[in-house]
Parts: structure tokens; C-alpha cells; sequence
């Protein structure tokens, strides 16, 4: 079946309105998660093939991700399907206004391969709960969770509705020549172009879902151990590959040496290695060149051990980093970790706001003042406050980029929300009408109108 035929198939199936009941969406959310359930050791066999990746991170970091999101979806989806009233002007009484959410149809989730069952699904758990048929596309990067996907998916549903299409550069842009009614992209910010000006051609909406250097400050007021801790885990978590993990390190002069020895300290404990279930490959010999390219061996404060065989890089801190080095000129996507000293938070605030406007932000302070300075000077998507990367977590907070880091936002309501139209509609009745708006305009008319208006 080539690509327009099976977007034809899907329109057709959404325009019997049966994506629209609210039983159907129900039905096929828990269809979804039983499909995952009873195959979680294929999925988790899988993604140990493309690199490595454990069990345990796996169903922590992915399995357990869409399956929120699911019994989210389930459990609301009605709520949120729901005609929301709205308040007539003076101007349209007796009328009523209210708003339905709207499915927007036949919809293409491009997904990514640092988290390849996540960053695939939730975006259809989203997109099923709206009331759209979806047409997947997994990252052919990670080769085996794409083709389990695949091989699941298409089994279990049926393509009018819902179905996985699998390949790289050459399927993709056959995708995009057609027609979709949403495109949902997770990637990078150079192939986030590309997606946008290919949904341009259609006035295809889209959200994308993209990445950046994501800053971390660090004040000298902090408990330095548990900063460094909760920085560690967030860091080398995925061997770094995460888009919202810690790209680089700003911490107060006076607290740098300690800094550096509470992450050293803590990089220990954790013992990195794929035999202890906590550290995976680089996902492919390309990014693993990539990585190695932007470690300064003059740099290295800790680690810098490369496998070239296994693809393994181990945690990596640089110390004395400037902006102009070439590690700050990339999103790093690896387990390396630029640290860079500041003075004051102004110039460190300046510093960060001369790049584009990163995906995630976080400050650790106990300064109020400070706190409130960075949220309020530097724009971003997503954040947290002494913490890093948790705030994905919170279901009720929208996940999305801003400028170069994306474009749109999902998780719970906010993903029904990127994948749905409000449709408006005022309604009014027939047994009084006001003349205000129908010729001849009068000066007394127009003394009424200022009076109902103004």
C-alpha cells in the first residue's frame, strides 16, 4: 500500500465518525496497553539489541511513562471531550456560546530513538484519546524497537485506524508529500525544519517536539551533595541521550571545586556500567565519532573513557569550559558535562540568553531572589527548581519546547489538547432579534452601541 492509499483508508474510517464516540477511543487506549503488557520481554529484548538498555530503565523510563498516560487518557477523556460553555456578549443575548473539542482526523507521530517506545507513544496515546487515526512512524535509528512496534501494532489494529510504517529518510518524506491533518515530530532542531516546511506545503499544523543546550545554575547556598546526586542521575541517565538531561553547568565561583568533588563522589557511587543495569550504549558508531569529536582531553576533570567497540562513553565532566569551546556549540545528547564558573547570576543569565531558547531550565538556589530571576529572565520550555528532569513526570504541567526547542506541548489534557480543535459555535434562538447591527445606522443607534460596548 503506498502512502496516499493508506492515508485514504484512514480519512475514510475517520469520517465514519466511530473515532469520535468516546467508548471507541476507551476501548482502544486499553487495547494499546494490553498489546504492551503481554509483550513487555519482547520490548524489553529489543531495545537491549539497539543499545543495551536494561529492563528496569526501560520499564521506568518508557513502559511505565505510556502507561500513565494511558489510564490518564482513560480516566478523562470524557471529562475532556465535553461541549464547554462559554458567555454570550450583550450583543448576541438570548444566544449561548460553547466550544467542542474536535478531533483534527488523520494524524503522523514522528517518533525518536533515545526513548523509543515513549517518545512513540505517547504521542498516539494522546492522539487516540483526541479521536484521531494515527500513522506512526518509529525512528529507524533504533532499528529493533522500531520493527517490534511495527510487528505489535499492526497485528493488533487495524491500518484504517491505527498502524506503524516503518523505514528512514526515503519513507518519511513519502509520508510528508501527503496530506495530514497533524504532525506530531520528536527530534532534532535540523530535522524539525525540515517536518515544519514539509507541513507548510499543506498548512499542516504541528507540534515538535525538538531539544537544545539545556543550562543548569548552581548557587553557593546549595546542599552541594544532594545537588550533585540528583544532577548525576539526571545526567547519565540513557548515557546522557535524553532531551532534557543537563547540557552544561553554571555554578557560583566560590562553590565550584566543591561542586566537581560532590559530582565526582557521586559519579563513583553509581558505579556506571551496562553490566549494573544503570549505563547503555551510544545508540550508533555516528554519535559515538560525534561525542569523542567534543571531548577536549586538556578538559577532563573526570572519565573521558571510550570503547569504541561497545560504544560506551563513561560519565565525563570538563572543567574550565568557555562558550566558545566546541562542546558548548551543540546540544552534547552524551555523557559529557561542560562546567562553566560565574560571578553573578546577571552573568550568567547573559550568558545562557545569548544562546536559543533551550527545552528545559534548572536552577538550584535557596535564594528567592534567584529563583525568581531566572524563571522570570530566561525563556525555555520546562523546569525545575533544585531538581532536574523531574518535572517530565508531572502529568498535570504541559511537556513542550519554546523557539529552537519546539513548538507546541503534551502530556495528560495538554496532549488530547495538541491533537483536538475548539470549535466555537454561538447559538441563538429565533423569537428576538436587536436591530443594532442592521441598517440605517443612526446616531441613536450608535449611542446604544457605544453604551453596550464601551
Amino acid at each position: 500500500m503506498n502512502c496516499q492509499e493508506l492515508i485514504d483508508q484512514q480519512n475514510n474510517f475517520f469520517n465514519t465518525n466511530k473515532t469520535k464516540e468516546i467508548g471507541f477511543r476507551i476501548k482502544k487506549l486499553r487495547q494499546l496497553k494490553d498489546v504492551l503488557k503481554k509483550n513487555e520481554q519482547v520490548l524489553f529484548d529489543a531495545i537491549y539489541k539497539d543499545f543495551k538498555k536494561s529492563s528496569y530503565e526501560t520499564y521506568a523510563t518508557e513502559l511505565s511513562v505510556i502507561y500513565s498516560e494511558i489510564d490518564i487518557a482513560v480516566k478523562n477523556v470524557k471529562r475532556w471531550s465535553k461541549v464547554k460553555k462559554g458567555v454570550a456578549s450583550l450583543l448576541n443575548l438570548p444566544g449561548i456560546s460553547y466550544s467542542i473539542p474536535e478531533p483534527y482526523g488523520t494524524v503522523l507521530v514522528i517518533g525518536a530513538w533515545n526513548y523509543p517506545y515513549q517518545l512513540s507513544l505517547c504521542p498516539v496515546v494522546a492522539a487516540i484519546s483526541a479521536g484521531c487515526t494515527v500513522v506512526l512512524k518509529p525512528s529507524e535509528v533504533s532499528s529493533h524497537t522500531s520493527k517490534i512496534m511495527a510487528q505489535l501494532i499492526n497485528e493488533a489494529f487495524e491500518p484504517s485506524f491505527f498502524t506503524v510504517v516503518e523505514g528512514g529518510v526515503k519513507e518519511t518524506t513519502a509520508l510528508l508529500e501527503v496530506k495530514f491533518d497533524k504532525i506530531f515530530f520528536t527530534g532534532s532542531v535540523a530535522v524539525g525544519k525540515i517536518i515544519y516546511q514539509a507541513a507548510a506545503k499543506h498548512l499542516t499544523p504541528v507540534t515538535l517536539e525538538l531539544g537544545g543546550k539545556s543550562p543548569v545554575i548552581i548557587t553557593k547556598d546549595v546542599n552541594m551533595d544532594m545537588t550533585a546526586k540528583r544532577l548525576v542521575w539526571a545526567k547519565f541517565l540513557n548515557a546522557g541521550q535524553t532531551c532534557i538531561a543537563p547540557d552544561y553547568v553554571l555554578v557560583e565561583s566560590a562553590a565550584h571545586d566543591e561542586f566537581l568533588l560532590a559530582m565526582k563522589d557521586h559519579i563513583e557511587k553509581a558505579n556506571y556500567t551496562i553490566e549494573n543495569d544503570n549505563y547503555t550504549q551510544i545508540i550508533n558508531d555516528k554519535n559515538y565519532e560525534r561525542l569523542c569529536d567534543l571531548i577536549n582531553e586538556s578538559k577532563i576533570y573526570l572519565g573521558g573513557d571510550r570503547d569504541r567497540n561497545d560504544r560506551v562513553i563513561s560519565p565525563t565532566i570538563l572543567r574550565d569550559v568557555e562558550f566558545s569551546d566546541k562542546v558548548m556549540q551543540e546540544e552534547i545528547f552524551g555523557p559529557i558535562l561542560p562546567v562553566i564558573s560565574f560571578e553573578t547570576i546577571t552573568e550568567a543569565i547573559e550568558k545562557i540568553n545569548k544562546l536559543p531558547r533551550p527545552l528545559s531550565c534548572y536552577v538550584f538556589t535557596k535564594s528567592k531572589t534567584i529563583r525568581n530571576k531566572v524563571l522570570k529572565e530566561i525563556s525555555f520550555g520546562g523546569g525545575a527548581v533544585n531538581d532536574a528532569m523531574m518535572h517530565f513526570a508531572e502529568k498535570s504541567l504541559p511537556f513542550g519546547g519554546v523557539g529552537n526547542s519546539g513548538i507546541g506541548s503534551y502530556h495528560g489534557k495538554f496532549g488530547f489538547d495538541a491533537f483536538s480543535h475548539q470549535k466555537s459555535v454561538l447559538q441563538k434562538p429565533f423569537w428576538i432579534e436587536l436591530n443594532l447591527k442592521y441598517a440605517p445606522y443612526t446616531s441613536g443607534k450608535l449611542k446604544i452601541l457605544k453604551r453596550i460596548l464601551e
